[in-house]
This record gives C-alpha cells, sequence and structure tokens, in this order.
C-alpha cells in the first residue's frame, strides 16, 4: 500500500508512556528531535483519532512543538486492567503523565471534540500546568447534550437522543466491529460521507482516508464505552478557567454545536470565539485556517505572558 504524501513525508514518531495507574499509553510528537524552535502545545486529540486528523501539524515545518496521545485501548494504546479506569479524570491524568514525559512545563493545550473537555479539566484542576487553551469542534461538560446542533434540538433531548444511541452500540458493537475492520476505505469513502454531510470537502481525501482507517481500528463497543464514561464528569465552573480560550467552531458540526461553543466562549473571561464554514472535522477541511488562528492564539499567549 502506498502511503499519502502528508503521512510519508510526516515528521511523527510514537513512543510508550506509563501513566500514573500503570496503563501504558501511546504517545507521539512531530518533533521527536527537538529542532522546532517555536511553541509547545499538548494536544488533547479526539476520541479514538490520530495524528492524521491534523494534517497542518504532522511537520516540524508547522512551526509548532506537538506531543500528544492516544486515548486509552484506542490506536495502540493499551486497556486499563479496569474498565471503569476510563473517565474523563483518567485521560486527564494520561495528559499530565505525557507532559512529565517529554518535560513539558506549562504548554497551551489544544484540544478537538471530547479533547476540550480534557483541556477545560486540566485548566481547571491544574492552573499551574497550562498556559492557555485553543479548543476545536468540541464544548466542556455533558457533550452529549451539545449534539445534534444544527437540528436546533433542545439540549436535554438531544442528550436524551445520543446517550440512548451510543448505549445500543456499545452493547451491539461486537457484532458491528467485524464489519468495520473490512470496510475498504479510500478517498472514494471520504466522498461518500461529504455527501452524507458528515465532514466536509477536505484537500487532502488520501490522508483523511489514512485517518479513517486508523480510528475504526478501535472496536466499536469500546469506542462507545469511552464515550458513554467520559460524559459522566462533573461540571467544570467556567470561572475557574483563568488563562487565555480561544473557541473555533464548524457552524456545520453534528457532534459539538457551534451555539453551545458560543455560550461557553461568553461564560469564560479572556475567551475568543471564532465560528467557520464547516463540521466536526474543521481542522481537515480548513487546516491553514485553523493552524494560521492557532498561532495567533499562541503569540497572544507569548505576549500575556510577556507583560
Amino acid at each position: 500500500m502506498t502511503l499519502p504524501r502528508a503521512v510519508a513525508e510526516s515528521t511523527v514518531t510514537f513512543r510508550d508512556v506509563l501513566s500514573d495507574d500503570g496503563t501504558v499509553i501511546r504517545a507521539w510528537t512531530n518533533d521527536p528531535e527537538g529542532i522546532i524552535d517555536g511553541p509547545t502545545v499538548l494536544l488533547c486529540n479526539g476520541l479514538g483519532t490520530s495524528p492524521w486528523n491534523w494534517p497542518a501539524l504532522l511537520h516540524t515545518s508547522c512551526g509548532v512543538r506537538v506531543v500528544s496521545w492516544q486515548h486509552r485501548g484506542t490506536t495502540g494504546a493499551d486497556r486499563p486492567d479496569d474498565p471503569a479506569r476510563t473517565t474523563s479524570r483518567h485521560f486527564a491524568e494520561d495528559a499530565l503523565s505525557v507532559m512529565d514525559a517529554f518535560v513539558l512545563a506549562r504548554p497551551v493545550v489544544l484540544g478537538w471534540s471530547i479533547g476540550v473537555n480534557t483541556a477545560f479539566e486540566l485548566a481547571a484542576d491544574h492552573p499551574e500546568r497550562v498556559s492557555g487553551v485553543f479548543g476545536v469542534a468540541g464544548v466542556p461538560g455533558d457533550t452529549f447534550r451539545s449534539m445534534l446542533g444544527p437540528l436546533r434540538l433542545p439540549a436535554p433531548a438531544a442528550g436524551l437522543v445520543t446517550r440512548t444511541a451510543s448505549r445500543v452500540l456499545r452493547r451491539t458493537g461486537s457484532l458491528i466491529t467485524p464489519l468495520a475492520s473490512r470496510l475498504d476505505l479510500g478517498p472514494r469513502a471520504i466522498a461518500a460521507f461529504s455527501k452524507a454531510g458528515l465532514i466536509g470537502k477536505v484537500p487532502d481525501p488520501e490522508l483523511a482516508a489514512v485517518a479513517l482507517a486508523e480510528f475504526l481500528t478501535t472496536p466499536v463497543e469500546w469506542y462507545f464505552h469511552l464515550a458513554l464514561r467520559t460524559s459522566q464528569r462533573r461540571a467544570v465552573s467556567l470561572r475557574r478557567i483563568k488563562v487565555p480560550v480561544m473557541l473555533v467552531a464548524g457552524n456545520r458540526d453534528l457532534i459539538a454545536g457551534a451555539r453551545h461553543m458560543a455560550r461557553v466562549a461568553d461564560g469564560v473571561k479572556n475567551a475568543t470565539y471564532v465560528e467557520l464554514d464547516g463540521t466536526h472535522f474543521i481542522q481537515m477541511e480548513q487546516p491553514a485556517r485553523v493552524h494560521q488562528l492557532l498561532l495567533s492564539f499562541l503569540d497572544r499567549v507569548a505576549e500575556r505572558q510577556r507583560t
């Protein structure tokens, strides 16, 4: 199989990191040799996703050192001995373990999707370790209530529908996983998802297909186990967030509704809200634009630290 150019030329490398509870998680960075003379971000990625969901951050030429990890039991990371150790608190502990392993003092935390939960939890509970939060297509709190945003459903109704569907998929996932693992994935599959409105047009369909194939290596039942477990979280008080925040939303996002993200931005001091034309995968659809926003936010945080 010929890898897409973006994958073949990437500088992404992986290493194992031991979390506090003994679970081995798979961490990665785009700068294994430490040659980037620029800021560092800790990426709290979407649930079960991989580096290939971030086309603008795969090479040292992006000017940003990225450190991230794969969620427990997904894409090469071990499952914990106890399946109950899969809450948002455990994800935050994994983030701290990765930060310690890569000797990150106080980076900007970049969150996408459910990773925005982790980013806000770190900023609230460990403010000395976080200098800013850049959130893409995600909200802190119960993510199920923010889903189906373009349908304008009330939050309780959206939560009921999506949580019920997730419970069904958790129970039946073992029947679906063998079928999902045999899907013929490629640019045509991405085009089909685009026609269905699940993802917008992407500049690199081959890279998007690799990201999708990697995502589908996680068993369906385990994915929805994680989704349901991480939704059972205590609310983070937005008043506890003291660092600069930028939230980037897609106006056609079915997973994290733009209006929910705008409401969060209104409740956070020093927050900026940007809405782009796109879906939940806005960083894949408009990689250059999202990267530009990230760089401007990093400059803003650096200026704040200087003054």
